[in-house]
C-alpha cells in the first residue's frame, strides 16, 4: 500500500462541511466551478504527488545542490515538476482566466499546496515561489513587464523568486543598501548583495526572475525608500534573447533540512551591468512586497502543517503495527504484545500531533476562506475579511511552525529509537520542519507584527471581528449537549484572552513600545491557543451535525474522531494558557532591564 502523507478526508470534510468552498461558486468569479471539479482538482494533485513528487522525497534529501561553475546545480526532477506545474496549470491556479489562470479558490488551490507539501515539501516550493512572484508582476507591473515574464513563469519556464533579505540587515528591511540608479533607458543599474534566497539560481529553468527590494539613489532613509524591481538573472532582449544580466552566486548555504531546494547568496552588479525594471511607483517597493510576503507566510504555515501531517501519518501507521510491551494491567508475563497504539501515552502523543495538525490546516484554510471572499464580496464586508486575514496570517503561520516542531517531535517519539534514524522518514520531516519559524519573518517579528499593529490597527477592528467570529461559533455550538462545555471554555479563554489584551495596551500607554512588546511572542503563542481552539470547535460542531444522520461504521470512527481531539485540545493545551497569562501581566520587565554583560562568564 503507498505510504499515506495527508489526509483527503480531512481536507474535504474542511473544505465542504467546515467552510462550504462550492457556496463560492454562487458568486460570478468562480461560477465556473462545481464540487465534482473541485473533487477532480484534488484528485490530480494526490496524483500528481503520489507519482513526481513523494518518490524523490528522501532522494533530494540526500542529494542536495551543488554549486558547480557560477551555476546551482539540482535534482533531474526539479524540471520536471516546473514542467508539469506549468503545463497543468497549478502555477496559475488562482489567476484570473484572461492571464490563462484557473480562477480557483484560494481553499481548494491552498488544499492542493498542502497534499504537495506533504510529499516533498522541497519540491513544492519551486512552483509555489514563482506563483507568488509572478502575482507581484500581475498586481504592480506594466503590460510591457506583464508581458515579457508571464507568460513564462506561469508555464513553469522560468524560476521566481523573493530577494530581500541583506548580510548586513537580516530582517531589518529597513536597513537594506542595495541600490538603484536610474539611466535614460528607462531600466535601472543595480548593485548590491543579497542573501538567503530560496531558489536563487538552479538549472531546472531556463531563467530565474528576482522580485527584488533597492533604494534608488537619493531615496529618502528607511522602509519610505525602498522601491521593488523586476531582475531577471538572464535579461530579455526586444527580440527575446537572453543575456547574462551581472549577477553572480557568490555561495550557496548546506541547511539541517529542506535541502532539496537551494538558498544562495548573490552578487549583484560587479560589473555594473545589472538591469533592473521597476515595478509599480518608486518608494512604494516594500508595502507592495508585503502581498507576496504574507501570501508567503500563509504559504509557510501550509509548509509546516502539511510536515506534520507527514510525520503524523507515518507515526500512526507505525503505532498501529508495532507490537511492544502490554496493558499495565496484565497479569501474564507470556501474554502476547499488544500494538503501542493501544498505550495511552501513546494515544496521547498521537492526539497531540493529530490536534496540533489538524488545527493548523483548518486555520490555514480559514485564512483562504477569508481572502477568496475579498474577491467577491461587498466593500464593508471585503474590508472586514480583509482585517481578519491580516490578524490571523501571523497566527497562521507561527502556530503551524513552532508547534508543527514539537508534533513532529513527538512522531520520533513513537518510533522510539527507530524515528532517530534515516532509516524512517521522521528524521528528515524533524529536520525540513526546522526553517519554518525562521522563514518569511521569524516568529519574534510574527509576535511583533501581531501584538504592535495587527490587534491595534484600525482601533482594533481587527480584533473586534475576530472575537464576534469566534462568539458565532460559541453561541451556534452550544446547541449540541457534548459541546456545551467546550464552548463554555472557549469563551472564557476569549474572555481572558480580551484582559490580557487590555492589560498590555495599557502598559505601552504607560511604559513604551520596549516593555509592550519585550513578550510579544508569548502573547502570540496565547493567541494562537485561543485561535486553535476555535478551529477545534468549528469541526466538533459540524461533526456533531454529521453524527446525527445515518453513517457508516467508517464514517462514524472519522466523526468521533474529530470528537475526541477536540476534546483533548481543550482539555491538554488551553490550560497552558494560564501560565502564558501570568507571565503576559506580573509587570516584571525582565528581559528589557537584562544587560548584555550579564551574560558573560
Amino acid at each position: 500500500m503507498a505510504e499515506k502523507y495527508i489526509s483527503i478526508r480531512n481536507l474535504k470534510f474542511l473544505l465542504y462541511d467546515v467552510f462550504d468552498v462550492t457556496s463560492l461558486t454562487r458568486h460570478p468569479y468562480f461560477k465556473q466551478h462545481n464540487r465534482k471539479m473541485f473533487d477532480m482538482v484534488l484528485e490530480a494533485a494526490m496524483k500528481l504527488s503520489g507519482s513526481l513528487l513523494h518518490p524523490v522525497f528522501e532522494e533530494m534529501d540526500r542529494k542536495s545542490p551543488e554549486l558547480a561553475n557560477g551555476q546551482v546545480k539540482v535534482h533531474p526532477v526539479v524540471r520536471d515538476v516546473m514542467k508539469e506545474f506549468g503545463q497543468g496549470g497549478w502555477i496559475a491556479a488562482t489567476f484570473p482566466s484572461e492571464y490563462d489562470g484557473e480562477q480557483l479558490p484560494s481553499l481548494i488551490a491552498n488544499a492542493c499546496c498542502m497534499v504537495f507539501s506533504a510529499a516533498n515539501y522541497s519540491a513544492s516550493v519551486y512552483p509555489g515561489l514563482t506563483s507568488g512572484a509572478a502575482r507581484l508582476i500581475l498586481s504592480f507591473g506594466d503590460d510591457a513587464l506583464k508581458s515579457t515574464y508571464l507568460p513564462l513563469m506561469l508555464s513553469g519556464k522560468w524560476q521566481g523568486t523573493m530577494a530581500l533579505t541583506e548580510p548586513q540587515a537580516g530582517s531589518s528591511l529597513t536597513d537594506i543598501i542595495t541600490t538603484a540608479s536610474p539611466t535614460p533607458d528607462g531600466y535601472y543599474l543595480i548593485r548590491g548583495r543579497k542573501t538567503f534566497i530560496s531558489a536563487g539560481d538552479h538549472d531546472g529553468v531556463d531563467n530565474i526572475v528576482h522580485l527584488m527590494l533597492a533604494r534608488i539613489e537619493g531615496a529618502p532613509a528607511g522602509p519610505k525608500g525602498i522601491s521593488l524591481f523586476v531582475v531577471p538573472k538572464l535579461r530579455p532582449d526586444a527580440e527575446k534573447a537572453l543575456t547574462p544580466n551581472d549577477i553572480t552566486v557568490s555561495q550557496i548555504f548546506h541547511k539541517m533540512g529542506y535541502r532539496g531546494a537551494p538558498i544562495t547568496e548573490l552578487s549583484i552588479g560587479d560589473k555594473n551591468d545589472c538591469r533592473g525594471y521597476l515595478l509599480g511607483e518608486p518608494h512604494k517597493g516594500l508595502g507592495y512586497m508585503f502581498q507576496m510576503m504574507n501570501e508567503e507566510r500563509i504559504g509557510v504555515g501550509i509548509g509546516a502543517a502539511s510536515i506534520a501531517s507527514a510525520a503524523y501519518h507515518a507515526a500512526l501507521n507505525y503505532a498501529g503495527s508495532r507490537c511492544q510491551g502490554r496493558n499495565v494491567a496484565a497479569k501474564d508475563p507470556l501474554s502476547p504484545q499488544i500494538p503501542i497504539i493501544e498505550h495511552s501515552d501513546v494515544k496521547r502523543m498521537l492526539l497531540f500531533q493529530r490536534a496540533v495538525m489538524e488545527g493548523a490546516v483548518s486555520l490555514l484554510l480559514q485564512c483562504s476562506w477569508y481572502d477568496d471572499l475579498c474577491r467577491v464580496v461587498s466593500p464593508p464586508e471585503k474590508k472586514r475579511c480583509k482585517l481578519l486575514l491580516e490578524l490571523l496570517t501571523p497566527v497562521a503561520k507561527t502556530y503551524a511552525s513552532e508547534m508543527g516542531i514539537l508534533a513532529v517531535s513527538q512522531s520520533i517519539q513513537c518510533f522510539g529509537g527507530y524515528g532517530y534514524c534515516e532509516d524512517f522518514p521522521v528524521e528528515q520531516h524533524f529536520r525540513d520542519m526546522r526553517i519554518h519559524p525562521i522563514h518569511e519573518g521569524t516568529t519574534g517579528i510574527q509576535g511583533m507584527d501581531l501584538l504592535g499593529r495587527k490587534v491595534v490597527m484600525q482601533n482594533g477592528d481587527a480584533f473586534k471581528a475576530f472575537l464576534e467570529e469566534v462568539g458565532n461559533t460559541v453561541d451556534s455550538a452550544r446547541q449540541f449537549p457534548r459541546l456545551q462545555t467546550l464552548s463554555i471554555r472557549l469563551e472564557a479563554a476569549v474572555g481572558r484572552l480580551q484582559d490580557v489584551t487590555r492589560h498590555l495596551v495599557g502598559v505601552a500607554m504607560q511604559k513604551g513600545a520596549d516593555i509592550f512588546l519585550a513578550d510579544a511572542t508569548l502573547y502570540l503563542e496565547l493567541f494562537g491557543i485561543v485561535v486553535i481552539a476555535w478551529q477545534w470547535l468549528l469541526q466538533a460542531e459540524k461533526a456533531e451535525q454529521a453524527l446525527a444522520g445515518n453513517l457508516s461504521a467508517a464514517d462514524i470512527r472519522f466523526y468521533e474522531g474529530k470528537h475526541y481531539t477536540a476534546r483533548y485540545f481543550f482539555a491538554y493545551e488551553v490550560p497552558k494558557m494560564e501560565g502564558l497569562i501570568q507571565r503576559l501581566t506580573d509587570g516584571d520587565p525582565l528581559t528589557v532591564e537584562m544587560k548584555p554583560e550579564y551574560f558573560q562568564d
